[in-house]
């Protein structure tokens, strides 16, 4: 007989967020505890009070940018017939266990809140696109001027990288904020609302996650995170905003910010966010700059995986061969021309606070809108939730007094960080912090933090 092993506390997460009420679909995230290994372990769930039922079973995987070790069940518990009230559901991980109960509480299909209960999802057609929206929400009542930004971004991000749609490119809506606004895989996923704590610009994640569609299309064998990223900052003229993005690195490389290429190279996704990916626009700014766009383009589109799945030994490589250079020359290069740029007081305030917002930003996702953080953001397949006509993931998010406070403040810091006015947006992100410090202490770092 197997000795069970010491219990351990897996964390359970229900979607859509917030309340949950008769009617809903609903999800479950059984996350592992960073101590579990949990590599060809199974979570199975049911329904056992006051009526049974087996919702099924899933095993742990790696899951979202971070890889982190859960078992996501998607859609499995439809609660059309039930009556409202609370259920219990028990949950065993096998094997060995642990095994326990949580209640779930159901409220009545009519307190659903608006817009939802009368919320389906259209969509609208363009030459470079179709947009699918959800009824009720900022992207239906803004649709015309959204589809005329969507068309003009289109025809720009086809110039900058010098090649054209070849079939129409899905992109959905979505009424809340999750990760820092945009997202591309098969299509493109763009928040768009009026409390945008995340503070993006909508025709620039547009053009941006445009681009990596089209690099996509355009092909590479292997096609390194830190170039990906890098060459949608360039042609997008910015990250969050449009912005001198080599001047920009010049004030990370003089905050002594700067992460060595090769660092950053092996370690993209999980380096500190704004100044990864102002780096990686600044180093496809001096590549194209240094040998022309040709060159640089035959260059990325000719990498190639090495042994040891080292992206850094691969560009590196690849540099060689199409150079005569190592990364680490160009990592020195690329210093020496940061170096000899004039670095202002106002542009080092503007980085240096923009790492600090954004930093804040997904401290309070991590304590107060778990499903956003985009290293484990909660987002559905679109496809999927239009054939199932399925709104309540996308429009639920979490409304708390606290909430609604700690996002409004976030949007006026933006508002005041785009308007340079330092000093307001300075105060008031130390503001959201502190209050964000009563939950989750000690602070966070801005420098090292995601």
């Amino acid at each position: 007989m197997p000795t069970p092993e010491p219990e351990v506390t897996y964390t359970s997460r229900f979607h859509p967020d917030g309340d949950l009420y008769v009617s809903d679909v609903i999800s479950m995230e059984i996350i592992a505890p960073a101590e579990q290994e949990a590599e060809g372990r199974q979570v199975q769930a049911r329904v056992i009070e006051p009526v049974s039922e087996d919702l099924g079973a899933a095993d742990f995987r790696p899951y979202g940018i971070a890889g982190r070790y859960q078992a996501t069940m998607q859609w499995v518990w439809d609660t059309a017939y039930l009556a409202p009230g609370a259920f219990t559901l028990e949950f065993t991980v096998n094997p060995n266990g642990p095994s326990w109960t949580e209640t779930v509480t159901l409220h009545p299909q009519s307190q659903i809140p608006a817009p939802e209960p009368e919320a389906h999802w259209e969509d609208a057609e363009i030459e470079c696109c179709i947009l699918y929206y959800i009824t009720g929400t900022q992207s239906e009542r803004d649709l015309p001027e959204l589809l005329e930004i969507t068309e003009e971004q289109a025809e720009a991000a086809a110039q900058n990288i010098k090649t054209e749609f070849d079939r129409p490119v899905p992109i959905t809506l979505l009424p809340r904020v999750l990760g820092h606004g945009g997202f591309a895989g098969e299509e493109i996923y763009v928040s768009y609302l009026d409390r945008n704590y995340a503070g993006s610009n909508f025709g620039l994640v547009v053009h941006h996650e445009m681009i990596h569609i089209l690099d996509n299309r355009l092909g590479g064998e292997l096609r390194p995170s830190i170039l990906v990223e890098g060459l949608a900052v360039y042609l997008s003229g910015g990250h969050f905003k449009t912005e001198p993005v080599f001047s920009r690195a010049a004030a990370l490389l003089d905050l002594g910010w700067f992460i060595p290429l090769s660092t950053l190279t092996d370690n993209f996704y999980t380096s500190q966010h704004e100044i990864g990916y102002i780096e990686a626009g600044a180093l496809v700014h001096y590549l194209v700059r240094s040998y022309g766009w040709e060159a640089f383009s035959d260059f990325y589109r000719d990498i190639h995986p090495v042994d040891d799945g080292s992206q850094s030994d691969a560009i590196d490589r690849a540099l060689q061969d199409h150079f005569d250079l190592t990364l680490s020359q160009l990592d020195s290069r690329f210093r020496v021309a940061l170096k000899r740029q004039q670095v202002i007081p106002d542009l080092r305030d503007d980085v240096r606070l923009t790492v600090a917002f954004y930093n804040t930003v997904r401290r309070y996702q991590q304590l107060l809108d778990p499903s956003a953080y985009f290293l484990t953001a909660w987002l559905p397949g679109g496809e999927q939730m239009r054939e199932r006509d399925i709104v309540a993931d996308y429009l639920r998010h979490p409304t708390s007094v606290e909430n609604v406070v700690l996002e409004k403040m976030l949007v006026e810091a933006d508002e005041h960080l785009r308007a340079g006015r330092y000093s307001e947006a300075e105060m008031l992100i130390s503001e959201v912090n502190v209050a964000l410090g009563e939950l989750d202490d000690p602070a966070v770092d801005p420098v090292v933090a995601n």
